[in-house]
């Protein structure tokens, strides 16, 4: 069978239909959308999670606002930044485009305002993946120059990326080696000379370079495309939305090769692969008496040695003289997530949005924040219960927060002992400060299995095989990578369950990470008795592993990309072509916009709730659409009423399955 394609270029010439953005009326569009937002009371009405509605309901009655309360102040949301059409990039204005105003002062009209905000987005979600991967790269080479105590942990990763490279490695340490691999990360992330990509050239499918290559998206490095987009999107500058939007899928591509898969390598070569484990998880696992310290962010290396540090016999000791009964780790959003699937001792409770909820209960003596969906509103709640709140990371301060962390140079990084001392010690002198705090656990909690990748999936089945088979002769109808952040427009986490339970009745294998797999492991689609929720022949397939896979944290949509690209090549077949899906109901921020832009440059469709802010450009919003389908092999599909948008992806796995001819 040939599965070759011809690949349509980017259309500069003049019969590319240009919008008339004085014609363009997208008011009655987000008039229409914003009826669909949620409001405090559907929360509390609809969240699928019962320990969301209690806490809810007892930060109400101690007076506590929410994000939710937030979010309903701000109704009626502009229209103008929905749509994309406010510009303030200079000082003229700032612009928004009407039937009035047609155009900027400058003169830009809606296309290109549009396109310009949504390439600084990605180049902003770029940005944010890219600085947390540098330290771990950074953490990787020091590691292996013995400037920092840390060991590395990952030696089957370090010698299977090395292999992937092309290094040599008779006669080399595994130090050396993974010295060798962080230079080349290093290099990748932040090159300014042009030259070959080589974390790109060594793991993406050779049809995808090619594609990629034709279409001249290629990247030099994350550093020079973030650097590229906002030089392009100046005053001035770049004003064809159609050569901006080319900008903005070469930014993805950095995104996904470097700042996610570079920085997955480094934290996998440094912490070790994941262990297929079971953990409780929800707010009714949090127990009085404990020092009890919440680690929320996205950055592992100090992590891991809090919590490393924290387990030993030295602290936990130190702990019960102080009145404690020992120390106990919760996580909040990703860094939970890579501590806990790596060594354990790390309870998830909650992600972003319900960051102020866990810290409502007066339970948490210390909240570690690092970086990335860490809200300022959380140092409020922290006041209310008088919980010590410590910044690690110079990125992401908080007014208020006490800090103990590295550097903006990471000169420090050497002290990353003594730093995760200073912290536990304030950990525990805030548990004998706040004994009078009342303290309030709804009793929900769960056990949920996590701990899988590729690596875990070869060891169990011997291979993809298995799972290649299954999914051609229809056992596995499609698989879905099912991630994203949360947002207060859809009631809270129902989206991402209710759309599950769909894919699973549908026999669709359901991979997840981040933010989105907590409500999946909260309520027990984690887990071997979720097995109930899905369709026989899924069912007999899994036998005993839970129908949706616990992937990680949000950088591990590597490890989702890295299955399907196995299971692709052992089928002999393209990416574009497999029954694959790509779906972040509830998305709401930049690094969800590239999330979903690096599945589409493997040609996989994505499937959303959150419209993109373009609804003011007719022209990039059919590019974000449709546009990519001749060019990519994908599109995006929006639907704000999940249960449409779960059965648009059966149906869309059916034809691609037809395609096939595997129905």
């Amino acid at each position: 069978m040939d599965f070759r394609y011809h690949h349509a270029k980017f259309d500069h010439s003049e019969n590319h239909h240009h919008n008339d953005s004085g014609c363009n009326d997208y008011a009655t569009a987000v008039a229409e959308y914003r009826k669909s937002f949620a409001s405090k009371k559907d929360v509390l009405e609809q969240t699928p999670d019962p320990a969301v509605k209690a806490m809810l309901l007892y930060m109400e009655e101690k007076g506590c606002e929410t994000v939710f309360d937030r979010f309903d102040a701000q109704k009626p949301q502009c229209s103008f930044g929905l749509a994309g059409v406010c510009c303030k990039i200079c000082n003229m204005g700032p612009c928004k485009i009407t039937k009035k105003s047609p155009k900027g002062v400058c003169g830009a009209d809606a296309d290109v305002i549009v396109a310009r905000n949504l390439l600084r987005s990605v180049a902003a979600g770029a940005a944010e993946h890219g600085g947390r991967g540098r330290e771990s790269m950074l953490a990787l080479k020091y590691a292996s120059e013995g400037l920092i105590n840390i060991s590395i942990e990952g030696e089957s990763k370090v010698l299977a990326t090395a292999k992937a490279f092309g290094i040599d490695t008779e006669n080399k340490s595994i130090k050396e080696l993974a010295g060798l691999i962080a230079d080349i990360l290093l290099e990748d992330l932040s090159r300014t000379l042009p030259g070959p990509h080589r974390t790109l050239n060594a793991f993406a499918a050779k049809e995808r370079i090619k594609v990629w290559s034709e279409l001249d998206i290629l990247p030099i490095s994350p550093y020079h495309e973030v650097f590229e987009s906002l030089n392009r999107t100046g005053t001035g500058n770049d004003s064809d939305w159609n050569n901006i939007m080319k900008q903005m899928l070469r930014t993805g591509i950095a995104f996904a090769w470097s700042c996610v898969l570079g920085s997955s390598i480094a934290m996998d070569s440094l912490f070790g692969l994941p262990v297929r484990s079971t953990s409780k998880v929800n707010i009714g696992a949090l127990e009085k008496g404990y020092v009890n310290i919440a680690i929320h962010g996205h950055s592992p290396i100090l992590v891991s040695e809090i919590v490393k540090l924290g387990n030993s016999d030295e602290f936990q000791e130190l702990a019960k003289q102080n009145g404690a009964l020992g120390i106990k780790f919760y996580g909040i959003c990703c860094s939970g997530l890579s501590a806990m699937y790596r060594y354990g001792g790390v309870i998830p409770l909650s992600n972003a949005i319900g960051a102020e909820l866990v810290l409502g209960t007066g339970a948490l003596d210390l909240w570690v924040a690092d970086v990335q969906d860490v809200f300022p509103s959380i140092m409020e709640v922290a006041r209310c219960f008088k919980t010590t709140v410590v910044t690690t990371n110079d990125s992401a301060r908080l007014p208020g927060a006490e800090h103990y962390g590295f550097d903006h140079h990471h000169s420090n990084m050497n002290q990353t002992a003594e730093l995760a001392a200073k912290i536990l010690n304030r950990a525990i002198e805030s548990f004998t400060q706040r004994r009078e705090v009342p303290v309030y656990i709804p009793p929900y909690e769960i056990e949920a299995e996590v701990g899988f990748s590729v690596e875990y999936i070869n060891k169990h089945f011997g291979s993809v095989k298995p799972i290649a088979e299954a999914l051609k002769r229809g056992e596995i109808l499609g698989i879905v990578n099912l991630v994203g952040c949360n947002n207060p427009r859809i009631v809270y986490e129902k989206a991402i369950v209710e759309l599950t339970d769909i894919l699973l009745e549908n026999n669709v294998l359901v991979l997840t990470n981040g933010c989105a797999s907590f409500p999946l492991m909260k309520l027990g689609y984690c887990s071997a008795s979720a097995l109930e929720r899905t369709g026989d022949s899924l069912k007999g397939f899994l036998k005993e592993l839970p129908p949706v896979w616990h992937m990680g944290e949000c950088l591990d949509n590597a490890r989702a990309s890295a299955l399907f690209k196995a299971v692709a090549e052992t089928s002999d077949i393209y990416i574009k072509d497999m029954p694959y899906a790509f779906a972040s109901p509830e998305w709401s921020n930049e690094k969800g916009i590239c999330a979903a832009l690096s599945f589409r440059l493997l040609g996989i469709d994505s499937y959303h709730c959150v419209y993109a802010p373009t609804q003011g450009s007719d022209n990039v919003t059919e590019f974000m659409s449709n546009g990519t389908k001749d060019i990519l092999g994908s599109k995006m599909i929006v639907n704000v009423n999940h249960t449409e948008l779960a059965h648009e992806i059966v149906n869309n796995l059916k034809q691609q399955r037809k395609a096939l001819g595997w129905d």
